[in-house]
């Protein structure tokens, strides 16, 4: 249980924190029309995310015995996790464009990370298989991942909201930095475990 809390939490802060279209949405939308506007965009993964999720679960289901087809999926979770990591050591900070738009900020981030490829490839990769493995342990085990991933990927997100709404210079700063740097560091440590769980599918 505690394992799987733990990697939906570090999962879900580093996508949380790691700069893409909805975070740059969500700051976006802060800064031009106040912090609950950000917050709604920071939503938009809770109403995108469960037919992903369904979805990857389905196809996981349907190669289960088929143990290379599972070991190359969880090649290609160490390799996304890998690229997460490196992303986040390499953060030089998040440049925004403001223009004066209209509001319309849950629509906004449902349309964005619908079209982003980057739920489909970590739920396919990364998500839904540690969501397998999780239910073998238990129901419960699934739960925290998902409830984890979900309260630190919403909630740093909401945070960012809440802070760059009073300071549009914290996602270049030093603090936000760290923070990246640190998850970086995680995070490929994390994709080391993925390797690991990944060749055990090929001996």
């Amino acid at each position: 249980m505690l394992e799987y809390l733990t990697s939906g939490s570090l999962l879900g802060l580093a996508s949380g924190f790691a700069p893409g279209p909805l975070l740059f949405l969500v700051v976006r939308e802060s800064l031009h029309h106040g912090v609950g506007a950000g917050t709604r965009t920071a939503l938009a993964p809770l109403i995108t995310d469960p037919p992903i999720i369904l979805l990857c679960l389905f196809v996981l289901s349907e190669v289960a015995g088929f143990r290379p087809v599972l070991g190359a999926i969880s090649l290609g979770g160490a390799l996304m996790v890998s690229h997460l990591g490196w992303d986040s050591l390499r953060t030089e900070g998040v440049q925004l464009d403001l223009k004066d738009e209209a509001p319309a900020s849950l629509r906004k981030g449902i349309i964005i990370n619908t079209l982003s490829p980057h739920p489909y490839l970590f739920w396919l990769t990364v998500g839904s298989p540690m969501v397998l493995q999780a239910q073998k342990v238990g129901t419960g085990a699934a739960i925290a991942f998902l409830g984890s991933f979900y309260l630190f990927l919403v909630g740093s997100k909401i945070s960012l909201a809440m802070i760059t709404g009073k300071s549009r210079h914290f996602i270049g700063g030093r603090i936000y930095l760290a923070i990246m740097r640190l998850l970086g560091i995680l995070l490929l440590l994390f994709a080391l475990l993925l390797l690991r769980d990944a060749i055990r599918f090929f001996v």
